[in-house]
């Protein structure tokens, strides 16, 4: 049975609640107390980073190794136990019976010199009162009020790749190019005093042929491979605002002073 002296210990040393088998279940959140008897009956573990409820696991055949709380319960059993809500405070009785139920224990409501029912199994007729790390000891003379806050940084990731890919593709190129060609005219003169000479200067019949050579041009076609541009690819960085919208929990603590005889004290709220 872990003593109230040890309280302290896994308290402030950050120990966590260890299962059956040695896994880790989570942090030490707090410590349920009986009202009756002051003894340690419940412990409540937190795993997560958002996780919003804790699990409450019986102290009653719990074994302390330095910060740390050995319970006879494996994790999956542990992990599915009820779980107390942000709003609870305290340990109410009806709350209590279902947590011995699913852990099967025995529930009495008639509490033993030792703060366990007479049966041995963890437990009160009267709610118990939580001790947690926002105690700085067991006196109600002070108690240090905690809040979450909001840590938001940056990581890099890949968001995406892209490449430079080339390809071949065909397109119609049209062009007027003017091209020559020579052509055959026949031409007639009448035979005068500055050609006679020249018309009659062969026999007189006779057969002759004469022959002329036409050119023209023909289009050549010849493609060259040039180069026309290079490409390439740059990066630039681009910084825009983005909220982050979440949820931080904080402490409140109220004192309450209704058994307090008027004139000694008043009641406040810190936040």
């Amino acid at each position: 049975m872990i003593t109230t002296e040890q309280i302290h210990t896994l308290l402030d040393g950050g120990g966590t609640v260890i299962d059956a088998s040695g896994s880790k279940i989570g942090k030490i959140r707090q410590i349920f107390l009986d009202d009756q008897t002051g003894k340690p009956e419940w412990v409540t573990a937190k795993s997560g980073m958002f996780g919003a409820a804790e699990t409450f696991i019986p102290l009653a055949h719990g074994t302390v190794e330095g910060s740390d709380i050995h319970v006879p319960y494996g994790k999956d059993k542990v992990k599915d136990a009820p779980r107390l809500d942000d709003s609870e405070s305290r340990l109410s009785q009806d709350r209590e019976a279902e947590l011995y139920r699913y852990y099967g224990l025995n529930y009495s409501e008639t509490v033993s010199d030792s703060g366990l029912p007479a049966g041995g199994a963890p437990g009160g007729g009267k709610p118990e009162t939580a001790i947690g790390r926002d105690k700085s000891g067991l006196t109600y003379d002070a108690m240090t009020r905690s809040e979450e806050q909001l840590h938001v940084g940056t990581e890099k990731r890949v968001s995406g790749k892209a490449r430079l890919r080339k390809f071949v593709v065909t397109e119609n190129v049209t062009q007027t190019v003017p091209v020559s060609h020579e052509e055959v005219h026949i031409e007639r003169e009448p035979i005068t005093e500055q050609n006679r000479d020249a018309a009659t200067a062969g026999p007189d019949i006779s057969d002759e042929e004469h022959e002329v050579t036409l050119t023209e041009e023909r289009l050549v076609v010849a493609k060259e491979t040039v180069p026309v541009e290079r490409v390439r690819m740059d990066k630039e960085t681009i910084t825009e605002n983005q909220q982050v919208n979440e949820k931080v929990r904080k402490e409140q603590i109220e004192a309450d002073t209704s058994e307090v005889p008027k004139g000694s004290s008043g009641t406040g709220r810190t936040r």
